[in-house]
């Protein structure tokens, strides 16, 4: 309708006020929904609806006119208001009386009754002519006229006649008129709104979730009845939130009959600015979607609006890439019947305060990642290439969006294969850099986004830990790293631990980091280059230093303090080095200095390579030699090796002898546990000549005692022996208690290698009681195993079986853990299973041992193997 004249005017005018008059009819609740659309057009609109006070006035007030005014300056202005206009006239006016249908006037100045009858003053003449009153159909737009070929005469109807049907006035009318408009068909009904169904399509490559879609389930289910239900779905950039909670919103649609409404949070604005879209433009949105007649200006109105409109519905609103729960709150159902979903890339635990349930959403797990990689059209090169695949996946850390990026590639590159796919994600930057779309680094971009919102302490504390060499930090060593700008003596490590726990809680909010344990902390594998690039380029080249020399302080600083409580004698007095200038990490005891050896085993042999890096030499030797513990416990060959080697080149670099004579015993060991008999024999040779040259007995004594274990390992007894007795002649020399004990030990397995098997008690017998009364439990817990084995070969099978059992569940928890040993006390139960007649309690005992060797020492996993075949061959 275009309501631009005046006889259009008054034609809305009046069905305006005959509408006024039935506030309950189809024609009122019509016209409610064409002044919400008038609104949205017009600001005027929604000044003057509702009426004021909320009362509808009465037909002669203002308020129509101006209304009426408004809404034909909307329709000129707004099609759909025109339309709608339009459709709500031709629906409704016959209902509301002559003048107001479809845009039509009857005439200036022709008002009709309420009533639609009009009777004039005039009495009927008898001669009067009529239309016949009967009850055949009226015939429609049907008037009485002078034909153009007559002359103009009066035209009369009779007093008693009764026009049907619209007519139109020739000339004079007179006597007793009765207009009785044609019966109008029944009004249409409103046009229905339909249901809101908004949730982004569903995928057709969703792969497993399995666990977290039970999950949900499961929070769903424990809703209370009578309470608003929330789910917040939190998770890393790319881990697939919102396709999650759209297949699972989808598997519940039956549930949610009123509607399921969405709203990207984080959407970009009309500008292409990104950032949190307001609650007030969401709730618009809502509120439209819903057919509400209009919306109000403020926040809380439109807020309690929402309330009203969705109270008792069976409605679900999916609320993606929320940015905080402030952002969130307004936007929450407060119907029990409802469900609010939340995704994002925080975890919100602000929404806790209004009732909200979690679950955080990690990488898919190796397989189904797999088979994601497989469905855009590269599955033949996938199953051709499986641990190529499985290399893909784990580069691109399991992340859904990741890899299918890469599987695009391959669906694309058909003739690529996965190998070299393999070969492009793991140069420079990885999988974060290489997998784009459009030539937009997607992964890139979304965790810049990420860390474009952290505070300023947390970002700073971001890149820094980024250019760390280490894939575990805690909040000692963060605290640390921290506070790289100098700092006034009066500053506290209280207060450092402070601010880096609140830099850390920031990160962790923002799924930027994530929390293995108390205070442990890790990237995952896509996040650490992100932050190490930002370090790289915005941290300047002092602050890169200081950072890296802080956190290699604190990894010198701890060590020292586990070293000192797993292995006090081996600690080795530096009088010349420098003290770290990192406080250590807390550590209570033998089972805290063990647990924070294997966490930080990696950033240990990281801080190891920088130091050789950056030619601190000094720091490099002196670390190696303060985790001695970790490869004396868990007995990693290869980092055992590596770390010597680096350790004896910056020993020599820094000119310390006793530096190298420790890397040189030490590394020996190492590397005959990894059976390089004849170097690990170069480097005990070098070690005692070194020792003989500075006169230092005790260096004599572990070089003589390791040539010794040497020529045992090579079953050389009579040279290993002899070697052992001159190894305890020296310890005893200079009251070496401690040596002396682990001299005997060596004695009674080769002793125990020659058969003598009384020979080898005796030695371990007093091994063992040295041991004990040094408080060396750990040492003396190995002893007392080999002696069990002893006992066993002797015949001894009960004690022997007592011991090993009181040995493996020290070694299995405690001051004593050890993988090794365990593994070692697990053989032997085995072969005392067998010595008893029991080879099911054998084959258990050598299946739990092998699993362990497997990733120890995978020779002696085939000898497990070989122990489990003779046993199901016999």
């Amino acid at each position: 309708m275009r309501a631009s004249s005046s006889g259009e005017r008054d034609a809305l005018l009046s069905a305006l006020v005959a509408c006024g008059a039935a506030p309950e009819s189809p024609a009122w609740h019509g016209l409610v929904r064409v002044v919400g659309t008038a609104a949205l057009a017009d600001p005027a609109v929604g000044r003057l609806w509702p009426p004021q006070g909320g009362r509808r006035p009465p037909p002669e007030a203002s308020f129509w006119r101006e209304l009426a005014q408004a809404l034909g300056g909307a329709a000129l202005r707004d099609p759909a208001t025109s339309s709608l206009l339009a459709e709500w006239l031709r629906s409704y006016g016959a209902d509301l009386g002559p003048g107001a249908g479809a845009g039509v006037a009857d005439g200036p100045g022709v008002t009709p009754a309420p009533d639609s009858a009009l009777v004039p003053d005039s009495t009927p003449a008898p001669d009067e002519t009529s239309e016949p009153n009967h009850p055949d159909p009226p015939v429609p737009n049907r008037s009485v006229a002078n034909h153009p070929d007559q002359p103009a005469t009066s035209n009369t109807i009779g007093g008693d006649a009764v026009l049907h049907g619209p007519s139109i006035q020739a000339r004079d009318v007179h006597g007793g008129i009765h207009f009785h408009p044609s019966p109008a068909p029944a009004p249409a009904p409103p046009p229905a709104m339909p249901v809101p169904r908004q949730l982004p399509p569903v995928t057709p490559r969703f792969v497993d979730r399995v666990a977290d879609r039970t999950a949900l389930d499961a929070l769903r289910d424990q809703r209370p009845a009578h309470a608003p239900q929330v789910l917040v779905i939190s998770g890393l950039a790319g881990v697939g939130k919102t396709t999650f909670a759209a297949h699972w919103l989808s598997e519940q649609e039956g549930s949610f009959p009123d509607g399921l409404l969405y709203a990207d949070l984080g959407a970009p604005a009309a500008d292409g600015s990104s950032g949190p879209v307001s609650p007030a433009t969401v709730l618009e949105a809502f509120l439209i979607a819903l057919g509400a007649p209009a919306v109000p200006a403020g926040v809380a109105q439109r807020n309690a609006l929402w309330r009203s409109m969705t109270s008792n519905l069976r409605i679900a609103v999916l609320l993606d890439n929320a940015f905080t729960a402030a952002q969130v709150r307004p936007l929450l159902l407060s119907t029990p019947t409802g469900l609010t979903v939340v995704t994002s890339r925080s975890h919100l635990t602000g929404l806790q305060v209004d009732g909200a349930a979690f679950r955080r959403l990690e990488g898919l797990p190796a397989e189904s990642a797999v088979a994601l990689l497989a469905a855009a059209g590269g599955g033949t090169r996938v199953a051709r290439e499986p641990a190529a695949a499985r290399e893909v996946v784990r580069l691109c850390g399991r992340l859904p969006l990741a890899v299918a990026l890469a599987s695009a590639q391959l669906a694309v590159r058909p003739h690529r294969t996965v190998s070299a796919l393999v070969e492009l994600l793991s140069r420079g930057r990885g999988a974060i850099d290489a997998l784009r779309v459009d030539g937009e680094a997607v992964m890139r971009t979304a965790l810049d986004m990420s860390y474009d919102v952290l505070p300023g302490r947390s970002a700073a504390l971001y890149r820094r830990m980024g250019l760390l060499p280490t894939d575990r930090h805690d909040l000692s060593m963060l605290a640390g790293v921290a506070a790289v700008e100098p700092r006034g003596d009066d500053t506290s490590g209280t207060e450092d631990d402070d601010e880096a726990d609140h830099a850390v809680h920031a990160l962790v909010e923002a799924n930027l980091l994530e929390e293995t344990g108390p205070s442990t902390y890790r990237f995952h594998d896509l996040v650490r280059p992100h932050a190490r690039r930002l370090g790289e380029e915005l941290e300047d080249r002092e602050q890169r230093e200081r950072a890296l020399r802080r956190f290699v302080d604190w990894c010198l600083s701890t060590a020292v303090v586990a070293e000192g409580i797993l292995t006090p004698s081996h600690r080795l007095s530096v009088p010349d080095a420098p003290e770290p200038a990192v406080a250590p990490t807390p550590l209570d005891g033998a089972t805290d200095a063990l647990a924070w050896l294997d966490t930080h085993r990696n950033g240990l042999m990281g801080a190891v390579r920088h130091c050789a890096e950056a030619g601190w030499h000094t720091s490099c030797w002196r670390l190696v030699d303060a985790i001695w513990p970790l490869f004396l416990r868990f007995r990693p060959s290869d980092l055992w090796i590596e770390a010597h080697r680096l350790g004896l080149e910056a020993a020599r670099r820094s000119g310390s002898r006793p530096g190298v004579g420790r890397m040189l015993t030490s590394g020996a060991i190492g590397l005959r546990n990894a059976a390089r008999y004849e170097e690990a024999a170069v480097w005990y040779r070098e070690a005692l000549e070194l020792a003989v040259e500075d006169g230092n007995v005790r260096q004599q004594a572990q070089a003589v005692n390791g040539l010794g274990h040497v020529e045992l390992l090579a079953d050389r007894l009579d040279a290993a022996r002899g070697h052992f007795e001159h190894a305890l002649r020296l310890r005893e020399s200079i009251g070496y208690a401690r040596g002396v004990a682990l001299s005997r030990r060596r004695l009674g397995q080769t002793a125990l290698a020659a058969g003598d098997l009384a020979a080898a008690a005796e030695h371990l017998r007093l091994a063992e009681a040295e041991l004990v009364a040094l408080g060396e439990s750990y040492e003396a817990d190995r002893v007392r195993a080999l002696l069990g084995h002893v006992l066993d070969r002797a015949g001894d099978v009960e004690v022997a079986t007592r011991l090993l059992l009181a040995a493996l569940a020290r070694f299995r928890a405690g001051e004593s853990r050890s993988e090794h040993w365990e593994a070692r006390c697990l053989e032997w139960l085995g072969l005392a299973a067998e010595s008893r007649g029991d080879p099911a309690e054998a084959a258990r005992c050598y299946e739990a041992g092998r699993e362990l060797f497997q990733r120890l020492h995978p020779a002696d996993a085939e000898r497990l193997d070989d122990r489990l075949r003779e046993l199901r061959q016999a």
